[in-house]
């Protein structure tokens, strides 16, 4: 095992992932991935209400955006999560990266070692352990910045299998223009105007994850990955092989989200949160995993610049609406948390200003 090493992220080394544990079942589940019991899904509830979906085109054509912002804007007040369908990037492209992430997920751990994550570090693939009893994910996931240019690990992506590289290349190509449309509604909705969005979002840091969920014999030991709510502007997910497994918590249930074909889900990150003054809401999450078969995922993260300051808004505040959230620089609020386990929306209520209201209610 790597020695431990002190970074901007703190002290910590990583280990390469579950599938080799998954491949030998009569080995039984190891202590690190066994959870205390998870909390299931409401199993009394007659009919599980699911996430909203909006028709790409719809939101962004004139004659019908009014009535498609205000239900994108309770979409993402309510709910924190919404699928989005006639997206415009193809089937054909969406296959492809499928067929070339399955195929890296098998390569020899041999071939995958050289894309472990270094010692102090984030990036890369397996998954980081930062104190000696922590609970590992039942997952392999490789992890990369790609944006900006000057923050990608030179033995990533320019390492990958070609074929694999450039698949991924076109597909960032399409997400960034997607994404940018999107964060530009999220933002025209709340009264955010353009200009505001770039200067948070445009050339901002971007990263991706890929995850391989194995099957488990016993899933309800495990989990695929920790409850939590992501520290991003937005993150558009894509299903690659149609195993679903992304459960959102809601009311306090955990709800389970049936993905449409070829749809993409996005959720407002806690940064998206923060800009709107508390306006959005970032949800916990999180990943079961299948007793059969394996689940694949691509995740794609778009943040604000790392120059840039997080913190509301400034044109949404007033008397009215005062700030709920202290400010930060970007790069110090990616710092921060990388360098802690994840923990529900505890990195989210570090960023929470002691109002006389909250003080009031405390006491």
């Amino acid at each position: 095992m790597a020695s431990t090493q002190v970074s901007d992220f703190g002290s910590s080394h990583s280990v390469l992932g579950v599938m080799e544990v998954a491949n030998k079942p009569e080995m039984g589940i190891p202590e690190m991935y066994i959870r205390p019991q998870q909390p299931s899904i409401r199993s009394d509830e007659p009919s599980l209400p699911t996430i909203p979906v909006f028709d790409f085109k719809s939101l962004l054509h004139e004659n019908s955006r009014d009535a498609q912002l205000l239900k994108l804007y309770t979409a993402c007040k309510d709910w924190g999560f919404f699928q989005v369908v006639n997206h415009g990037v193809s089937s054909e492209l969406l296959q492809k990266l499928k067929h070339e992430v399955e195929k890296f997920f098998q390569l020899p751990i041999e071939d995958k070692k050289k894309y472990q994550i270094r010692a102090g570090d984030v990036q890369g693939y397996g998954s980081v352990i930062r104190c000696k009893d922590q609970k590992l994910d039942w997952g392999d996931r490789f992890y990369m910045v790609i944006n900006p240019v000057e923050r990608r690990k030179p033995y990533l992506l320019p390492q990958l299998p070609p074929s694999l590289r450039e698949s991924l290349k076109s597909y960032f190509k399409e997400l960034r223009k997607l994404g940018m449309e999107l964060l530009g509604l999220l933002g025209k909705a709340i009264g955010m105007e353009m200009k505001e969005v770039e200067e948070f979002f445009y050339d901002g840091m971007q990263s991706v994850r890929m995850t391989y969920y194995p099957p488990c014999p016993k899933p309800e030991m495990v989990v695929g990955l920790t409850p939590h709510s992501d520290a991003t502007g937005i993150t558009i997910l894509h299903q690659m092989n149609g195993v679903e497994g992304l459960e959102i918590k809601k009311g306090g249930v955990w709800i389970p989200v049936t993905f449409l074909p070829d749809a993409f889900v996005v959720n407002v990150g806690d940064i998206m949160e923060i800009l709107s003054n508390g306006a959005y809401t970032s949800i916990e999450h999180r990943a079961a995993v299948n007793k059969e078969k394996e689940r694949i995922s691509i995740a794609m993260f778009f943040n604000p610049r790392f120059e840039a300051e997080i913190g509301p808004v400034k044109s949404l505040l007033n008397s009215e609406n005062p700030p709920l959230f202290k400010t930060m620089l970007m790069e110090d609020y990616f710092k921060d948390f990388f360098s802690r386990n994840l923990n529900g929306k505890s990195h989210l209520d570090k960023m929470r200003l002691k109002t006389l209201h909250s003080l009031k209610h405390s006491t």
